[in-house]
């Protein structure tokens, strides 16, 4: 996965390709994941993220080695994102011994230090102040490293955030906050919860500076991301973006999603998917054909589907797991 920043001039073909396999990866996984929810492979809560994928994506590419990410509990396509090995994604995922919390964590608490991401978070809003003490520890160590907190439409009115925001701009830490506005937080439309729908307005009263992207295009997302990063790098302080994006699948897999039009989402997938538009592109410049890209979705899905078995075949933790990790000797 691509960690390195790109130029915001122009999008090279290897770069183009390059988005189009690592969203393809998000999509194919993210599916896998819920085929084997159905099959009861998967328990408790699992948040997909298909109709997102150019968000992460995006801003992956303009950070730099060294540069920290966390997020909420829609988190898996961040973890491949961060290049964590989709075998050990998969076995979390299934609570496995091979996972990378040792399979006890499972979908939304699983981390990589290698990797700088830092979870995964279940409590709504929580990682938003994590992620800004990050940034503190970024600005003190002067390091001019970021970090990235994702979350979501719904954690956005929660009162931690606001609390993040105040202090990060007033040590002005090297943060990024990136609102992924999928236009429902659970199963309550934007409008219904929030006084002021334009999110990225939120840090006004912060005099923190933020923009609206069009999270379902890669290429934008990735050049406001180089824009973000610059400012925070640079000790300007934080940055917020609000990305507009969609999920196709409900809040989670026991969600049916009755409070929208399959029309709705029909327009979305028709005229908006991320890596549709990506597919169009390449092809329209002549960068691959069909029968290529093919190969890739087919490349893509023999690493799924080898996740899969390898999470199936992982062994369950042993008892003895429980009681490791618990505390930590100072």
């Amino acid at each position: 996965m691509a960690t390195k920043r790109s130029s915001s001039k122009s999008t090279s073909k290897e770069q183009m390709l390059a988005y189009y396999r690592e969203m393809l990866l998000m999509r194919r996984f993210e599916e896998k994941a819920g085929q084997l929810y159905g099959m009861g492979l998967i328990a408790g809560f699992c948040h997909l993220y298909i109709g997102q994928e150019a968000v992460v994506t995006g801003i992956q590419a303009a950070l730099e080695e060294g540069d920290q990410v966390i997020t909420g509990y829609r988190d898996h396509a961040h973890m491949l994102a961060c290049g964590m090995d989709p075998n050990g994604v998969m076995a979390e995922l299934t609570g496995r011994e091979g996972g990378y919390s040792r399979g006890k964590g499972g979908s939304m608490h699983m981390f990589s230090r290698e990797k700088n991401f830092y979870g995964g978070h279940g409590i709504v809003g929580a990682q938003v102040s994590i992620g800004t003490g990050l940034g503190f520890a970024n600005w003190y160590k002067d390091n001019g490293k970021i970090s990235v907190a994702y979350f979501g439409d719904g954690a956005a009115n929660q009162g931690q955030v606001y609390e993040s925001f105040n202090m990060a701009k007033l040590w002005d830490l090297p943060v990024i906050f990136v609102i992924e506005n999928n236009q429902y937080a659970m199963g309550t439309a934007v409008k219904r919860a929030s006084s002021e729908t334009h999110l990225y307005k939120r840090g006004i009263s912060f005099a923190i500076p933020g923009e609206e992207v069009d999270g379902m295009d890669v290429e934008a997302v990735r050049k406001a991301a180089e824009k973000a990063a610059k400012h925070a790098r640079s000790g300007k302080g934080p940055y917020i973006l609000e990305m507009k994006t969609y999920r196709y699948r409900g809040h989670s897999m026991s969600d049916p999603a009755k409070y929208r039009t399959r029309d709705e989402v029909d327009e979305m997938r028709t005229h908006h998917d991320p890596i549709d538009m990506v597919k169009a592109k390449i092809i329209d410049k002549g960068w691959s054909t069909e029968e290529d890209l093919k190969a890739i979705d087919k490349e893509v899905k023999a690493i799924v589907n080898a996740s899969a078995e390898f999470a199936k075949e992982s062994p369950e933790p042993d008892p003895s797991e429980l009681y490791t990790d618990v505390l930590v000797e100072a």
